[in-house]
């Protein structure tokens, strides 16, 4: 294992350390162990609150996805480990501005619960709450059972849009909605081509034989659909934009938003090679990117592969999409459809 750390069980606490001396001004914790943070300016009188939360291992995701026009606060759990119900209900308490708060993060089963039970310890508080699984990997569950699925790299459209709404003043029940409706509107598939090494474990996360890929794998390094022999860029960017476009079923003439995710250790050109085949094969099924993101939006350490999300777009979505945004890490989607004008 080689990684540049000092001690493994200091990787969390050292890096939130880190991101608050080299940004100062944009967030502050609020517990005593630092693992629930928000927003520098929070609370926000009379606007929707918004937490995410998750393991550690995914930058940008999730705390890179706080700030002005994203998401209020977040909650932060050791690598790929749920935060507590308690950071969750500090981090909401810490953000609520009268108008309640939405919880928006990704489906799976530790975050679910601990969310869950911060929710009821706001409930006590009179904080109202909302939930929005973000359940974009359409690797993971079938269409009949969506909301089954996990959330990856589609979650930063949620947490644009959503952030968007609310910093508008959109009503807590409108913030979910449109959190819903990014969510529904967006498909995601990726390929592993090695595995994430934990620090505290030392050893990878699954195995992978030289010379193969794996299709559909999660960003915890959860099985995919499909193991095989690595192919070209070309081929690989078929083959995830083919299923995720059969999934979303778009009318021909919509416009979409196209992203292409980097895992943590795939270069930027070889993310452009899957950009270039994954557009065409939209454009050939008669769609139109008016959105362009290449880049490393949710991360799973070191692990070398990518994921291609597409989301249907509307007036409505396209326009939150817009929205000015501050973050450090918010990568800024391209205007295709307007030589890059905004």
């Amino acid at each position: 294992m080689k990684k540049i750390i000092n001690h493994p069980d200091h990787f969390v606490d050292e890096m939130i350390d880190a991101l608050l001396l080299a940004h100062p001004g944009w967030l502050k914790p609020v517990t005593a162990d630092r693992r629930a943070l928000v927003r520098a300016d929070a609370p926000n009188a009379g606007k929707v609150g918004i937490v995410t939360g998750g393991g550690s291992g995914h930058l940008p995701a999730f705390l890179g996805y706080v700030g002005k026009g994203l998401a209020s606060g977040v909650a932060v759990g050791n690598v790929f480990s749920s935060p507590s119900s308690e950071q969750i209900y500090e981090a909401t308490k810490a953000v609520h501005g009268g108008a309640g708060v939405l919880y928006l993060y990704g489906n799976y089963g530790g975050d679910v619960f601990n969310f869950d039970l911060a929710a009821d310890l706001a409930d006590a508080d009179g904080i109202e709450t909302r939930t929005v699984h973000v359940a974009d990997d359409m690797a993971s569950a079938p269409p009949e059972r969506a909301s089954d699925r996990r959330g990856v790299a589609g979650m930063v459209f949620g947490f644009k849009c959503a952030g968007a709404a609310a910093e508008r003043g959109d009503t807590l029940d409108e913030v979910a909605r449109i959190a819903a409706k990014a969510n529904g509107a967006t498909r995601t598939m990726g390929v592993g081509l090695s595995p994430t090494i934990l620090p505290a474990a030392r050893k990878p996360t699954f195995t992978l034989p030289d010379g193969e890929m794996e299709i559909g794998i999660g960003i915890h390094g959860e099985p995919g659909t499909h193991r095989g022999k690595l192919e070209s860029a070309d081929a690989i960017a078929e083959r995830l934009a083919g299923a995720i476009l059969g999934d979303l079923r778009a009318e021909a003439g919509s416009s979409v938003a196209l992203l292409v995710n980097g895992l943590g250790a795939t270069p930027l050109e070889e993310l452009y090679l899957l950009y270039r085949r994954a557009e065409q094969a939209v454009a050939a099924a008669g769609l139109r990117v008016a959105r362009a993101y290449v880049g490393e939006y949710v991360t799973s350490l070191e692990m070398a592969g990518a994921s291609i999300s597409v989301m249907q777009l509307d007036e409505e979505l396209d326009t939150l999409l817009d929205a000015p945004v501050r973050s450090p890490f918010w990568r800024e989607g391209w205007r295709v459809d307007e030589g890059g004008a905004r």
